[in-house]
């Protein structure tokens, strides 16, 4: 018997030590890539150009912020002496400004809370609150209620707080005139009041925020496939049941954006404050640290000190967002890429 018909031919035994060597072959490692013009060109644009942008833009103006916000710097003049931390220090030991940091975390709890939830309801009864028989559907003449509920967000915020600010007016307001028609004799004074300045101002806020972010979770709800409504309908689940477990979990990152848009809001809130009660409020009830800052900056001539103002608002508003984050991560469980 020959040594090709045992090796099973040439053509095989070709074939075999070529799929021997090619077995043999090194992987070729990943990730490795020419560098041709195309795929500089594309780095140099959508990767190089965006990081120096940010690092322009961004990183640069904080680091130059943190900087004046260790000097004695008045705003008007070229000599800045270096303090250290001469400035913070004296910011924690200033009963204001402590009280305004104050106000602005009441903020930052309550208006994103209250905003979301009512948001939300009105959402759900413009896209599910409807019959509870048959396709499922909201309440009728739903796009009147939205266009109603977004009006007051399309005003600019100034407006809204100059509105609010005379239906407040003690005498001649449009809210207490209406208390007197219904009999009421102990009007109260809305923004003069300690006990009510700071409710009065949030609902303004409340009030003109609504109506985007029950627009924003609408969008969220319609991307939600309708059998999955219609299936949850078929299992008897209620309205609230339907909200709870089927349109909350999914609707989570919207959720956990508008919560962080809301609380940098509240955090600066600087518009609404000055509109409402340019003094800050009765025992400085209302008044917030962007506030407290303008008039440290252009009334008393303390750049540095304003500066410094501005570096912990900037703190304490990075560690909002990493908290929402993560409290919405240990609620929901992972991220995409890891979700449970």
């Amino acid at each position: 018997m020959s040594s090709s018909t045992v090796s099973g031919g040439p053509g095989l035994e070709t074939a075999a030590v070529t799929t021997v060597r090619a077995g043999r072959r090194r992987p070729s490692r990943l990730g490795r890539r020419r560098l041709t013009f195309d795929y500089v060109s594309f780095l140099l644009v959508f990767l190089g150009l965006p990081l120096a942008i940010f690092l322009v833009f961004v990183i640069s103006p904080f680091v130059q912020a943190l900087y004046y916000a260790m000097t004695n710097w008045t705003g008007f003049s070229d000599v800045m002496g270096f303090v250290g931390l001469d400035n913070f220090v004296k910011l924690f030991n200033d009963p204001i400004f402590l009280r305004a940091m104050l106000n602005n975390v009441v903020l930052a709890i309550i208006v994103p809370l209250v905003t979301i939830v009512i948001a939300l309801i009105f959402a759900s009864m413009i896209t599910v609150g409807g019959p509870s028989s048959g396709q499922v559907r909201g309440l009728r003449a739903s796009s009147f209620y939205r266009v109603v509920s977004f009006f007051p967000y399309v005003i600019p915020a100034i407006v809204i707080a100059i509105l609010w600010n005379m239906i407040y007016t003690p005498s001649g307001g449009l809210l207490n005139g209406i208390l007197g028609l219904l009999g009421m004799t102990d009007q109260p004074s809305w923004l003069g009041d300690e006990r009510t300045a700071m409710g009065a101002t949030i609902f303004v806020i409340v009030w003109s925020m609504v109506g985007f972010y029950m627009i924003l979770f609408i969008a969220a709800i319609k991307g939600i496939p309708a059998e999955t409504l219609e299936a949850a309908r078929i299992d008897g689940a209620g309205r609230l049941r339907t909200v709870t477990s089927i349109l909350l979990p999914q609707m989570r990152d919207n959720v956990q954006t508008a919560y962080i848009y809301l609380g940098i809001l509240a955090l600066d809130a600087f518009v609404y404050m000055v509109g409402l009660n340019s003094t800050g409020g009765p025992g400085n009830s209302t008044l917030v640290m962007s506030q407290y800052l303008f008039r440290t900056a252009f009334e008393k001539g303390q750049f540095g000190l304003a500066t410094a103002m501005g570096v912990v608002l900037a703190v304490i508003t990075l560690l909002f967002a990493a908290l929402v984050i993560g409290a919405f991560r240990l609620i929901g469980g992972k991220d995409e890429g890891g979700r449970e």
